[in-house]
C-alpha cells in the first residue's frame, strides 16, 4: 500500500533526522517522535491483515493520531531550533500529505 509505503519512508527520515538532536532530548523529544512515527506504519499494516472494516477504520485511526503526534513534536524541534524552518516545511508538507491519504483511505470503511 502506498500510504504504508509513505509511512516507512517518514519513519526512515524522522529517525536521522533525530540523530542530531541534543542528547539531554534522547529520553524526552527523540523517543517520543521516533516511537510516534514506526506507530505509524505499524498501525496501518496491523490494521491490515485479517481485520473486519470497523477494526481496519480503528487501526487507521490509530495512525491518524500518531501523525498528528509526528507533526507536534516537529513543531517543538522547530521552535527549540532542532531543525531548520526550511526542513520543517519539508517534513511538514510530507506529514500533510500522508495525513490527507490517511484520513481518505480510512473514509472507505
Amino acid at each position: 500500500m502506498r500510504i504504508w509505503q509513505d509511512a516507512m519512508t517518514l519513519g526512515e527520515d524522522i529517525n536521522l533526522l533525530t540523530n542530531d538532536f541534543p542528547k539531554k532530548e534522547i529520553f524526552n523529544l527523540t523517543s517520543q517522535i521516533r516511537r510516534a512515527v514506526d506507530s505509524i506504519a505499524l498501525n496501518i499494516s496491523e490494521g491490515s491483515i485479517l481485520q473486519s472494516d470497523p477494526e481496519q477504520r480503528k487501526f487507521l485511526g490509530y495512525s491518524i493520531r500518531s501523525l498528528a503526534e509526528v507533526v507536534t513534536c516537529l513543531y517543538k524541534a522547530k521552535n527549540r531550533g532542532y531543525i531548520d524552518p526550511a526542513h520543517f516545511k519539508i517534513k511538514y508538507d510530507f506529514c500533510y500529505k500522508l495525513m490527507n491519504m490517511l484520513i481518505a483511505y480510512r473514509n472507505k470503511f
